[in-house]
């Protein structure tokens, strides 16, 4: 594969990572802090941005470790291991980073920004890449794809509940009910996209 069809295998494989195959709303990876911290936009966007960050940098990190390190050496049944502790290192980094230069932002995020260590999201991300066989440039495009794809779920889910914050629901769909009803018809509406691009 030359250079130019590796970039469009990437652009195309992020499209799809974003849209068609997106991985909160088509495999429902990622799930407990959606739906917990989608109250408030900036918070939503804060933390689908340190996601983005992540999960693309992990996931390249991760191809590295598998191609040079495990594959070579025959300890394919060590990327669980070695893969969170790639991920919990970059999550370390992201912590430090918006804790010195956002502390509202940190303080917002609370218990949710350590455990994007354990986001299933973002190990499913670099599970996906060791699945299909990516390239290093398509994972790229992959990692930055669903983490794309997760901010957007995350800032339209926060989006709607702000606008349902002071309207009517009936006492039994607040809080959690409504939101897993709301994930429910994103994720049909996700679903419409498949078959346009996979």
């Amino acid at each position: 594969m030359n250079m130019t069809s590796e970039l469009w295998a990437a652009l195309v494989t992020c499209f799809a990572a974003v849209f068609t195959g997106n991985i909160l709303l088509s495999y429902f990876l990622g799930m407990c802090p959606f739906t917990s911290v989608s109250r408030e936009v900036k918070t939503a966007l804060g933390l689908g941005c340190a996601v983005v960050f992540v999960m693309t940098s992990t996931a390249a990190l991760n191809w590295l470790a598998y191609r040079f390190i495990l594959k070579p050496l025959e300890l394919e049944y060590f990327r669980f291991v070695m893969f969170i502790i790639i991920i919990a290192a970059f999550v370390q980094f992201v912590e430090m980073v918006i804790d010195r230069y956002s502390p509202k932002l940190y303080y917002n995020l609370g218990i949710f920004l350590p455990l994007i260590t354990v986001n299933c999201a973002i190990l499913g991300a670099s599970l996906f890449m060791v699945i299909r066989d990516y390239s290093f440039i398509v994972t790229v495009g992959y990692g930055f794809g669903s983490g794309l794809g997760w901010l957007l779920a995350i800032s339209a889910m926060a989006g709607i509940r702000q606008r349902l914050a002071n309207d009517r629901i009936p006492a039994g769909l607040q809080g959690p009910g409504i939101t897993l009803i709301i994930a429910g018809l994103m994720a049909l509406a996700f679903i419409g996209f498949a078959g346009v691009l996979t």
